[in-house]
């Protein structure tokens, strides 16, 4: 970061350099003596060859008067100093810039959206608002009105405004964006939730459909939608939405798991879970999903050759810590005396290691955790944290 900012500041350096230069030239009856400009900006840059880039800044910026030619240069030394954590100072250099009558109306959208970005970054969330509605507005320039309608919708996002930032964003930015469409998805499960939760199921319904038409591949959808049917003691409904989900995502096969059990069993219906988990296990052979299956047969023929001979043929495929537990679970049933106690040592490892694994992880930064999160804590995608499968996955 220190060397992409030194090279930031001296291509700062560069533009006010050349524009002394293009005043001096358009400047008549001058004297072979350097203006006061001038001096000031060959102490700047002696201040940034010698390593004193704040001092360099000050300098540059007391140099610097404002006009048409110089408002590019103002407003990168604003952004340079945001991009250091210093968006104090950017806010003054851009409520310097927007106090100057010359502005044009271009010029004046382009320092409040600016100046909206400073406010963000200082938490000054509602001046930010007020500063982004009127851009969204009033500003002329479709380019800087989808730059501030972006900003808007990520700081009514930020303060948990779903309708407002499906307002905002509905229909342009969700049609131009794939990450805005994920997003819109997860803000009309959002509002669902709160429905669901307030004892409102037609309209939690009717978002998380509008969800799934926003975004087909919207798997938390069709996890609401399937706990809702459970909810009401409609298990077959609520399975055949959680048999949608692979189809959209097959990553997240395991998070239907559970729910799908627990459905089959208040159907009583055993072998059915079996049919359906040997479905899922041709179209994501993930190790949840074999484990699953192995107990289920183990439970259902009262043995554990055919849960033996699965998970033993599964890892000869694909080597996996969380499969290797659960087969030293099998080996145990079927041991006694010292061997019961080397093989109880030995799973209490493998416990151990399973449990320090995460479950989850983003697939943008690589945040990894225990919790499925729809929103990434990190890099605060929507959708993209997803169940960690393979050798070191379930």
């Amino acid at each position: 970061m220190p060397d992409v900012f030194l090279l930031a500041l001296l291509v700062v350096a560069v533009a006010i350099g050349w524009w002394l230069g293009r005043r001096e030239r358009q400047g008549t009856g001058r004297t072979s003596q350097p203006p006061a400009l001038a001096r000031d900006y060959f102490v700047g840059l002696n201040y940034l060859l010698n390593d004193q880039q704040d001092r360099a800044i000050e300098t540059f910026i007391g140099a610097l008067e404002v006009n048409s030619d110089t408002i590019e240069t103002h407003l990168a030394l604003g952004n340079l100093f945001r991009t250091r954590g210093e968006a104090d100072r950017a806010l003054k250099i851009h409520q310097n810039l927007l106090a100057r009558p010359t502005l044009t109306a271009e010029q004046s959208d382009r320092v409040q959206l600016e100046l909206s970005r400073d406010f963000l970054a200082l938490g000054l969330l509602d001046r930010a608002e007020r500063l982004l509605q009127g851009l969204v507005r009033d500003c002329q320039d479709d380019e800087l009105r989808n730059a501030a309608r972006r900003l808007l919708v990520d700081l009514l996002e930020r303060e948990g405004e779903w309708q407002a930032a499906l307002d905002v964003a509905l229909p342009r930015l969700v049609r131009q964006h794939d990450d805005i469409r994920r997003a819109a998805a997860h803000w009309l499960c959002e509002l669902a939730e709160q429905e669901r939760h307030s004892a409102s199921p037609v309209l939690a319904r009717r978002h998380l459909r509008q969800a799934l038409a926003t975004d087909p591949h919207c798997v938390r959808a069709n996890l609401l939608l399937a706990a809702m049917e459970h909810d009401t003691g409609q298990y077959k409904p609520a399975i055949r939405l959680l048999r949608r989900i692979p189809d959209q995502d097959p990553a997240f096969t395991p998070t239907i798991l559970e729910p799908l059990a627990r459905a089959y069993r208040l159907l009583d219906d055993e072998e059915g879970l079996i049919r359906c988990l040997q479905e899922l296990l041709e179209q994501a052979p993930c190790t949840s999903v074999i484990t699953r299956l192995a107990e289920t047969l183990r439970h259902h023929h009262g043995n554990d050759r055919d849960a033996l001979a699965l998970v033993t043929a599964q890892l000869d495929r694909e080597p996996s810590l969380g499969a290797v537990h659960y087969l030293l679970t099998l080996y145990r049933h079927n041991a006694s005396g010292e061997e019961h106690e080397r093989l109880a040592l030995l799973q209490h490892h493998t416990h151990a290691l399973v449990q320090a694994l995460p479950r989850h992880r983003c697939r943008r930064c690589g945040f990894s955790g225990e919790r499925l999160h729809w929103q990434c804590p990190r890099c605060r995608s929507w959708g993209t944290t997803k169940p960690i499968t393979g050798i070191e996955g379930e």
